[in-house]
């Protein structure tokens, strides 16, 4: 059954729209900005490009991990 599910790109999107969600949600709380502001950020980064490139594995990453990422984007 689990097969299944991991080949079917419906739920993989979908699963990778809820991580979207949760990582612009983190990102929003540890900047203290509104989640608008944070999808901005989030969507304009190299963290959400190479996030939509299932084959570097950077989707199987912690929301955390991803945030910290997007941070660090930013400082440099």
């Amino acid at each position: 059954m689990l097969s299944n599910m991991e080949n079917n790109p419906l739920i993989n999107e979908t699963l990778l729209q809820m991580k979207y969600a949760r990582v612009i949600s983190l990102l929003a709380k540890q900047l203290g900005i509104e989640e608008s502001k944070a999808m901005d950020l989030f969507y304009n980064s190299k963290t959400y490009e190479y996030l939509n490139d299932s084959r570097n594995g950077l989707h199987n990453m912690s929301d955390s991990y991803l945030v910290d990422e997007v941070l660090a984007e930013f400082r440099k």
